[in-house]
């Protein structure tokens, strides 16, 4: 039998192209056009009131010449384009097996809005930067019609795709000399400023946006905190981190390698000189390209494992003035209201089914290939053995909650403490969770509540367009936290605060307290079934999390 944890994984990396069948979802009972000036579309009107554009065109295909260059305007079309099918993510990372469903064209966004919006509604916007690690698009497809529906159609829902692997973030000074470094996020970019232009089209506020962003989108989000050194281009007045995943963010000379690589696996390194390079790599086919858009040990480092994230954001000197737990140091960011969130078990899917102490520091450098066999006993000895899980290896306990904790959790309390301490607890206010829904079949699987295991709370069961990584106890014994969950997060999208439109009896959501050293540890919301509570961070996390911060500006970077 195949490891849950497993499935897990391979869903985080996958989605499907088409709606999950259920008798819950709205049938469709006509069509709604909307001008955006470069061009017209057709989408659909559902039964339930809420309009859907799906597949809109945001930038000119990225292909050819444009490939590796900052995205461009969308061409003017004339004529009615078609809105009614769900566009095609972007090409991810290879996996030995037909990318089905992706694309090299596929700078597409997709709208929810109220039927009965107008240009003057100005209703807040719901704006969702998907995860996937940068290696991947794995949330384009989560449907946004039932919290559009949910929220009384008070509010407008905006998902997109950027480009992700070796499309989205291909590092070099070649690269930067001829085309443009993380390009991947400067899409992102480009879709703000496209909301920014169009989103009142569809009924929606361009002064009032709140960015969401799960995994590498939450991460994307902190990202477009300290974009510019902090620069406020007053495209967003709120931000919503859900599980926030800072990867290692390496400076450009420290990926001249992977480039190399690129260039070598291609067939662009024989007889062609340095400067000519671009150039034979945008001539080459997009499959030949594709077959070097894969994961590879870095230097010095075994194989196997290989790293769980290759591809990453650099420190361009541009967009990322320096690495980003440093300029938030600094103070280098937008002060907006906050929402910032974790799962209990946020490495489960992720760690390796360790047997020994060995077997989690050899993983640990093989994904931070900068950190010394002093730095593996450090961290092993923040982590020492723990009561056994079912379906896993002694030391899998103790690998889940490092990789957990320095992955996705610290990185949360440590930006969220950031954010408080340079306000002086007297900026925007921020929110934590932590979320403890609990799932029989996960628990009995020994992964207990595993990344992103609160987002069909979020969107709804029914939302996320790979049924089977949605547990089935979402419409059972775990139900009654959906609304819950739901209502706080509308309620901070519309009026940015969870409490003002929380659901009937639900607790109220305390901001997570004053702005000391220990400010990320004050106060956070633990969402469980049975009830929510606030509670205090654990001192020993707090301190855990003080540890990784002081090896995340250093070794906790690629070569």
């Amino acid at each position: 039998m195949v490891a849950l944890s497993q499935i897990l994984r391979s869903l985080l990396l996958t989605a499907r192209r088409t709606l999950p069948a259920t008798s819950t979802q709205p049938s469709v009972i006509g069509t709604a056009t909307v001008d955006l000036n470069y061009t017209t579309y057709e989408g659909l009107q559902l039964s339930n009131g809420v309009n859907a554009f799906w597949g809109m065109r945001y930038a000119a295909p990225p292909l050819g010449e444009l490939r590796w260059r900052a995205p461009r305007e969308p061409v003017m079309v004339e004529g009615v384009q078609s809105a009614k099918t769900i566009p095609p993510l972007c090409l991810g990372i290879n996996r030995g097996y037909p990318s089905s469903g992706e694309s090299e064209d596929c700078l597409f966004v997709n709208v929810w809005a109220p039927s009965n919006a107008t240009q003057t509604s100005k209703l807040p916007v719901w704006l969702f930067i998907q995860g996937g690690g940068y290696v991947a698009n794995t949330n384009g497809n989560w449907d946004g019609n039932e919290v559009v529906e949910k929220s009384g159609r008070n509010i407008v829902m905006v998902n997109f795709n950027y480009r992700v692997g070796l499309w989205g973030f291909l590092a070099s000074e070649r690269v930067r000399g001829d085309g443009v470094l993380n390009a991947g996020l400067l899409d992102q970019r480009l879709l703000l400023k496209w909301v920014q232009t169009h989103i009142a089209s569809f009924g929606g506020d361009p002064s009032h946006v709140v960015i969401h962003g799960a995994s590498a989108g939450a991460g994307s989000v902190a990202t477009h905190l300290v974009a510019y050194g902090g620069r406020n281009e007053n495209l967003f007045i709120g931000g919503i981190s859900q599980s926030l995943f800072f990867p290692a963010q390496p400076y450009v000379r420290e990926l001249e390698y992977q480039f190399d690589r690129v260039v070598s696996q291609a067939g662009c390194d024989n007889g062609v000189q340095d400067q000519d390079q671009m150039a034979c790599l945008r001539g080459k086919d997009t499959a030949v390209l594709q077959g070097a858009n894969v994961a590879q040990p870095f230097p010095g480092r075994d194989d196997p494992p290989i790293p769980l994230f290759y591809w990453a954001p650099c420190v361009d000197g541009e967009i990322l003035t320096d690495v980003p737990y440093r300029l938030f140091e600094k103070g280098e960011f937008l002060r907006v209201p906050m929402v910032v969130g974790t799962n209990a078990n946020e490495g489960a899917t992720f760690a390796p089914n360790a047997a020994s102490q060995s077997d989690i520091a050899v993983f640990f450098r093989n994904n931070y290939p900068l950190l010394t066999a002093n730095d593996t006993d450090d961290i092993l000895a923040q982590y020492p053995l723990q009561p056994p899980l079912p379906q896993h290896e002694a030391w899998f306990p103790s690998a889940s909650q490092a990789y957990g904790e320095a992955t996705f959790i610290c990185p949360s309390q440590n930006v969220l403490s950031f954010l408080q301490q340079k306000g002086n607890g007297q900026g925007p206010a921020m929110y934590a969770y932590r979320f403890e829904v609990l799932d029989q079949e996960y628990v009995n699987a020994g992964i207990g509540v595993p990344h992103l295991f609160d987002a069909p709370a979020i969107f709804g069961p029914h939302a996320i367009t790979a049924p089977t990584a949605v547990a089935a106890s979402y419409s059972t014994y775990n139900a009654a936290v959906v609304p819950r969950v739901m209502a706080y997060y509308l309620s901070f999208v519309r009026a940015l605060d969870p409490n003002v439109y929380r659901a009937p009896g639900a607790a109220r959501w305390e901001v997570i307290g004053g702005g000391g050293v220990d400010a990320g540890r004050a106060k956070r919301l633990v969402i469980r079934t049975e009830g929510s509570t606030m509670e205090e961070t654990d001192q020993g996390e707090w301190e855990r999390c003080g540890f990784w911060s002081g090896l995340a500006g250093g070794r906790m970077r690629q070569r």
